[in-house]
């Protein structure tokens, strides 16, 4: 039962803070800090990861849909020589831009241990900073002036600052999608237009991150009930739609600061629960 309640919990963190602009590996490692939860068990990230997957492709089914057909016919016009730069639609110019931003984190997957090794380290002072960098950036995004640009807007240097924003999501506590969405306001992009680019440039990032560490699974030999990760898969997939539909929400009135108050406070707390625990040497936990 404690594992059934212990992966609900995560579940929920997981679905909420992989959209919300509040970042979910920051969130995670501060719940897993607190709930004395190890985070050695890869198995259990893969399955929250699955379900947060989910979300986005009910959420976005359309446009994801109209980008894959894209990806095939720019395939056939390119072999066909009919391809144009300058004509591509809506869809095809966003999947262009969505493989360009993602071809800017490749290379840093190789040195992934760099930013997650302060992740599980027994400290939390670190995530402490990464939530209070996560809401000078939501604060800036909020004040930056509204843009109108749509997908077939979008250019090269779009999408390169979207993904060295995604970059420096890499490290706990640094919002992924607060990062990337409030990149895409930066460069003029209009809100709907940043969320739906956000959130799907998110697949490629959340689905190598879940085969990298689905093989370091099945390397090791790691197994679970499947119960409980069926129940935190399910969990992640509806926490996450309903945390889409919020995002979406907010961000048409302006009220990204929301997050970066939250974000602040949090990151001012965990760096002073951080102190505390340094000094006295008493980590302070509820799981036994």
């Amino acid at each position: 039962m404690n594992d059934i309640i212990n992966i609900i919990i995560q579940g929920i963190i997981q679905g909420l803070t992989e959209f919300l602009p509040v970042s979910s590996s920051g969130h995670l490692s501060v719940a897993q800090h607190f709930m004395n939860i190890e985070d050695e068990n890869l198995l259990i990230s893969v399955v929250l990861h699955l379900g947060t997957l989910i979300a986005v492709f009910i959420a976005f089914r359309k446009r994801i849909w109209g980008m894959i057909k894209e990806f095939f016919l720019s395939i056939k016009d390119i072999f066909t020589g009919k391809f144009s730069w300058k004509k591509m639609n809506d869809d095809r110019r966003m999947m262009v831009m969505v493989i360009i931003a993602t071809l800017i984190l490749v290379p840093f997957v190789f040195i992934k241990d760099f930013f997650t090794s302060v992740q599980g380290d027994g400290d939390i002072i670190f995530e402490g900073c990464a939530f209070i960098f996560t809401a000078i950036v939501l604060f800036l995004s909020d004040a930056c002036v509204k843009g109108y640009k749509t997908g077939k807007d979008m250019k090269v240097k779009d999408a390169m600052t979207v993904g060295l924003f995604q970059v420096v999501a890499l490290f706990p506590g640094v919002s992924r999608s607060g990062s990337t969405v409030s990149s895409g306001l930066f460069c003029g992009l209009a809100r709907d237009t940043a969320v739906a680019f956000s959130f799907i440039l998110g697949i490629p990032a959340i689905l190598g991150s879940a085969v990298l560490e689905g093989a370091h699974v099945l390397k090791e030999g790691t197994t679970l009930d499947p119960v409980p990760l069926v129940i935190g898969a399910v969990t992640a997939a509806g926490v996450g739609l309903l945390a889409i539909k919020l995002v979406q929400l907010i961000i048409k009135h302006d009220k990204f600061k929301i997050f970066g108050v939250y974000t602040l406070i949090l990151g001012i707390a965990c760096i002073g629960i951080g102190i505390y625990e340094n000094v006295t040497g008493t980590k302070l936990f509820f799981g036994a």
